[in-house]
């Protein structure tokens, strides 16, 4: 219920300021969802991490860098706010809007090009380890933990992902 009520107030944000996004009012942020196999039963878990702000859960995300390309923002967010290190893919697995709280605590909104980044290690030592929190859920639990419905849905896409290859892996190699 909780999430929810704090998904109808993610969307009811944005729609105050929607002449805001028509006009395309809008800043762009980069992000990527870092997921790994789990070594026990095959599955794929989705890491999520703590906002500075305010606690909730997200993914690592941050502002366009200069002479960076959009898939390496997000594999370089993953670094410093997770520690996370892997391959990030450079199609584009999906977009999401929310309301960014800028620093003088003005909300605008936000669109957030997301990539997959397939975890590979994860270091003890990174720049923002001592402002987040991390955790590792199931693409069905991280999906409900995050408040952006948007999100939610680029992160239940992954339990699709995660079912095909499930499927694929028990297809028996054809005889010769």
């Amino acid at each position: 219920m909780a999430g929810e009520l704090s998904r109808r107030t993610s969307l009811s944000q944005l729609a105050r300021v929607t002449d805001t996004l028509f006009h395309g009012n809008v800043r762009t942020q980069y992000a990527a969802i870092c997921h790994r196999q789990n070594s026990s039963d095959g599955s794929i878990e989705v890491l999520l991490i703590t906002s500075r702000d305010s606690g909730r859960w997200v993914i690592p995300k941050g502002w366009p860098m200069r002479k960076k390309k959009p898939h390496e923002v997000a594999r370089q967010e993953a670094w410093e706010e997770a520690g996370v290190r892997g391959r990030v893919r450079k199609k584009v697995w999906g977009h999401y809007t929310y309301m960014k709280k800028l620093d003088d605590g003005d909300l605008v909104p936000a669109v957030v090009q997301v990539h997959l980044l397939d975890v590979a290690q994860m270091e003890n030592d990174f720049p923002e380890r001592d402002q987040r929190r991390l955790a590792w859920f199931r693409p069905s639990i991280a999906a409900l933990a995050v408040e952006e419905p948007e999100l939610s849905g680029l992160i239940t896409k992954l339990d699709l992902l995660d079912s095909d290859e499930r499927r694929l892996r028990r297809i028996p190699e054809p005889s010769r």
